[in-house]
């Protein structure tokens, strides 16, 4: 026997067993623990290596796509935004702009034809990265991907065009063709090699050049400016002497149409007076003709009428009232051989007839 329970000396009953509390808080710590576990990964910074190995739960915002590796291995899944889940430790995921982006290359050194150094301090590229080339790009040439594309091929397109032009180019003549060269060139090697990668601009500032030649250029650039403000003083002298001409060139054409519509005016008086003289002339033509067919007509009639008179019996009338109007009275034995014979009287009333006749004639053919 036990010493306890001899010292007893009793039979000591067997003790119930100790109730297991683990058991029941087993749950409770599980999701403690998890909650811990989310809460680490929410506060460490997204950037950080730890928070994308660990993390299950992540975040893929508006414009991005969520890409992911296992194991070192690109894996094809492309997420769209929102909240998804992956392994911890073994995936790792990283965030891809599928949206418009600026890149910014600063500070490109390069030498003109003439060997004269200039920089760039900064050239911006505005590029875009099209969703379904996402997984074909990265595995080309890494998330990274606008390193090789953009930031060192800018280095190597604007040293190619320099060593081909002289300064004069660079900086005045050609500049203004520099964008469009470089989005080309850009764009042209994209095309063949990464065709998801969309050029949509290209912005270079005006480089920097040694000071001298600065100067240089701004004392030259004073001079055009001189030249352009006498070129436009020039022009303003002569728009304003082409102006005077035109208003003088205006004035004697007005002048000309007053002129002009004056004596048209007086013309058309004249020409109205010459007509008004001209009817007032028909008029005393045809008055006239009038009074010489009135008085024609009155010598006709008349004619007519001494026609109609010259019978013998008036013939004799006026021949004997022609003889008593003779006053002269003769005495004697003897008269004059005046012979009151019928004969006689029947001549000299036709000798008279025929003058009378005459007469009229000439009158008519007068008329």
């Amino acid at each position: 026997m036990e010493p306890q329970q001899e010292r007893a000396g009793v039979p000591q009953s067997p003790c119930p067993p100790a109730p297991d509390h683990g058991g029941g808080f087993s749950p409770i710590l599980t999701v403690f623990f998890s909650f811990l576990a989310i809460a680490s990964m929410m506060l460490i910074p997204s950037s950080s290596n730890i928070k994308n190995s660990l993390s299950i739960l992540h975040q893929v915002p508006e414009g991005h796509v969520g890409v992911y590796w296992k194991g070192g291995a690109l894996l094809k899944t492309i997420t769209d935004p929102g909240f998804h889940l992956k392994m911890p430790f073994l995936t790792e995921y990283e965030l891809v702009q599928v949206t418009l982006q600026t890149d910014q290359v600063r500070d490109i050194p390069c030498g003109t034809k003439g060997g004269v150094m200039i920089n760039f301090e900064k050239i911006e590229v505005v590029n875009r990265l099209h969703k379904e080339y996402v997984y074909e790009t990265l595995l080309h040439y890494g998330v990274h991907y606008d390193n090789t594309w953009i930031y060192d091929k800018i280095h190597h397109e604007i040293n190619q065009f320099c060593t081909s032009h002289t300064l004069q180019q660079v900086y005045i003549d050609v500049f203004d063709q520099i964008d469009e060269k470089m989005k080309d060139a850009l764009q042209g090697d994209c095309t063949h090699y990464a065709p998801g990668i969309e050029i949509i601009s290209v912005r270079v500032t005006k480089p920097s050049i040694p000071d001298s030649i600065r100067r240089n250029y701004e004392q030259m650039e004073e001079e055009r400016t001189k030249v352009l403000i006498a070129i436009e003083h020039q022009k303003v002298v002569e728009k304003e002497s082409e102006t005077k001409k035109k208003m003088a060139i205006s004035e004697a054409e007005k002048n000309a149409t007053v002129s002009k519509i004056i004596m048209e005016q007086k013309l058309m008086e004249k020409d109205s007076a010459r007509k008004q003289q001209e009817i007032e002339i028909q008029m005393y033509l045809a008055h006239q003709k009038s009074l010489a067919d009135a008085d024609f007509y009155r010598v006709m009639k008349e004619a007519e009428a001494n026609k109609l008179k010259l019978t013998p019996e008036f013939l004799e009338l006026k021949f004997i009232e022609a003889i008593a109007d003779n006053t002269k009275i003769f005495f004697g034995d003897k008269l004059p051989n005046m012979v009151l014979d019928q004969r006689l009287l029947g001549n000299f009333l036709q000798n008279i007839s025929s003058k009378v006749y005459s007469e009229i004639g000439m009158g008519m053919s007068d008329a």
